[in-house]
């Protein structure tokens, strides 16, 4: 099975790398400047593709291995053993309509276990102009590949070993509702001083990915949506296969069917960091 599950993971890269290349051009192409304006509400902010470029990944997953359908569709009464297809929309839709090169696309795939719980075995994350993806399959490590112009590169890829705060780098991300998003500056004034650099660069995927592959030592978010769950279970499982934890702020696993506050690290910074996170985050559930 975990054989399979490689040779799926790398079927799944392709596609979203195919998927990456057209969604790039629709970037670089002219578009309307009302696009741009960015919501103070908690809804989700898409891009005008989104709608195609999800139909479109189902479709040829649907081709490659249809599972058991998407998790979007998954019923409430899911059996041991049965896998869903997690394709989102652009993540970083900001960074997309802005023109930067820090967006990505997602796949990752859903399987659920003897306790009925589903959890991400399969992720993929595709950043088109930076041309760079990530993957990675339960069991099977991560990797990282590069598009450069003598070929593609690829390399396993692990955590820092950045042991302290004092020194390290840490990325961060923050909604774009001002209520929420102030926690997170709650967080920085606690930290304030003791990491080296600090970095606000997005999306929750490639933030993810970049603390698996060792550029960052460490990464937190507040409220990421339910929309955020492609993107971050994808990451997740790049981030974990790397042998860097990801959880909840205050410790508990992440929750594949809501709203999440998510931390990232190599493993060796929690002790000092997760006191900053404490003061906002929801009270740790008693077995």
């Amino acid at each position: 099975m975990t054989t399979d599950l490689r040779a799926l993971t790398l079927k799944a890269t392709r596609v979203a790398q195919e998927t990456g290349w057209h969604a790039l051009q629709d970037q670089i192409n002219p578009h309307d400047l009302n696009d741009t304006a960015i919501p103070s509400a908690s809804v989700h902010v898409g891009s005008s593709i989104d709608t195609k470029l999800v139909a479109y990944i189902e479709s040829r997953l649907g081709e490659i291995d249809p599972a058991d359908g998407m998790w979007r569709q998954r019923p409430d009464d899911a059996r041991p053993g049965q896998r869903f297809w997690c394709v989102g929309s652009i993540d970083g839709s900001i960074n997309f309509r802005r023109d930067m090169s820090e967006w990505t696309i997602t796949i990752s795939m859903f399987e659920f276990n003897r306790e009925g719980s589903a959890q991400p075995i399969l992720g993929v994350v595709h950043a088109p102009a930076l041309r760079l993806t990530y993957a990675a399959a339960k069991g099977q490590g991560a990797i990282r590949i590069r598009r450069t112009p003598t070929g593609e590169q690829r390399c396993k890829v692990m955590p820092s070993t950045t042991s302290r705060l004092a020194g390290s780098v840490v990325s961060f991300g923050m909604p774009h509702v001002p209520a929420e998003s102030a926690r997170a500056f709650r967080v920085l004034n606690r930290i304030a001083g003791g990491p080296a650099d600090i970095k606000r660069v997005g999306p929750v995927s490639l933030d993810l990915c970049k603390v698996a592959d060792g550029t960052y030592d460490a990464y937190f978010e507040p409220h990421l949506h339910r929309w955020d769950i492609p993107a971050v279970s994808a990451g997740t499982v790049v981030v974990r296969e790397a042998q860097g934890e990801v959880s909840r702020w205050n410790g508990n696993p992440i929750h594949w069917r809501g709203e999440n506050d998510v931390v990232a690290s190599n493993g060796l910074l929690d002790d000092e960091l997760r006191p900053a996170l404490a003061d906002d985050a929801p009270a740790t559930k008693r077995p």
